[in-house]
């Protein structure tokens, strides 16, 4: 893919000040899809280090889980591996008033499965066919999907899977499948080409994000989440705190309550 002009880094402090922003639009669009009984479907998928999990994190940071819904599906046990290939997802598809997220998806068997031999050359090709006609089901049930693939460089995923390595916070994100899809970079370069080439399709299309800089990809994809979803933006009821109970006969109870030990975090004690 060709490489966009370099804008430079966005800096903290305006990605915070658009963030808020923008989770105060995200809490509009969560009121919108519970009270007109909306659904929407979005798929993210992309390279090992492209910042998937980030982006998902600052889309729900502000909103509901029991609207928001997170899928991660882990490796498929030895039933599902005998049902037929979408029967997991299925389950996990929007109903009337949620927002389902998918961090990776059907889109397994095009890419990781394809490369890394867990499928066969067939069934992948299989998948390929199939996936649209069922995206177009999904779509003619009146649920909104978009699909998002973030894009990193070589130079910057080398960099990330590096800070996993050395990084004490981040090595749970580290598999022996991340260095394997590192070394396979071609072999998924050419998967995700011919991916997109049978699944972008004019009722699903596919749209790329570019995630060198983190902060710039999660607001231009937030914004463009925002952007293709007609939700309509209510007014805001003014709403004011009620008087609370007069005390009463009450007392505070007489027990010895066990509260956390507070520490100095403001110097070196402990």
């Amino acid at each position: 893919m060709k490489r966009p002009k370099d804008t430079g880094k966005l800096s903290r402090q305006a990605y915070e000040r658009e963030l808020a922003k923008l989770h105060e639009e995200l809490v509009l669009l969560q009121k919108w899809v519970v009270e007109a009984r909306q659904k929407i479907c979005v798929v993210f998928e992309g390279r090992d280090g492209a910042g998937k999990g980030g982006a998902i994190k600052a889309i729900t940071q502000r909103v509901s889980p029991r609207i928001f819904h997170i899928v991660a599906l882990p490796a498929p046990t030895e039933r599902e591996k005998s049902q037929m290939y979408f029967q997991r997802y299925m389950p996990h598809l929007p109903a009337a008033g949620e927002i389902t997220i998918f961090d990776r998806s059907w889109y397994n068997r095009a890419g990781v499965e394809r490369v890394m031999g867990f499928c066969t050359e067939e069934q992948a090709r299989r998948f390929l066919e199939v996936a649209p006609e069922l995206e177009h089901l999904v779509v003619e049930s009146d649920t909104i999907l978009l699909k998002y693939w973030l894009e990193v460089s070589p130079e910057e995923q080398t960099r990330r899977l590096q800070e996993r390595i050395t990084d004490g916070r981040k090595t749970w994100k580290l598999s022996p499948m991340d260095l394997e899809s590192y070394r396979r970079w071609d072999d998924y370069s050419r998967a995700r080409d011919e991916m997109f080439e049978a699944t972008d399709t004019k009722w699903a299309p596919w749209f790329v994000v570019r995630s060198d800089d983190k902060r710039r990809a999660r607001l231009n994809l937030i914004r463009h989440l925002l952007d293709h979803v007609p939700y309509e933006k209510a007014a805001r009821k003014k709403v004011e705190l009620p008087s609370r109970q007069s005390r009463g006969e009450y007392k505070e109870a007489d027990h010895p309550f066990r509260f956390i030990p507070e520490h100095d975090w403001t110097g070196d004690g402990r």
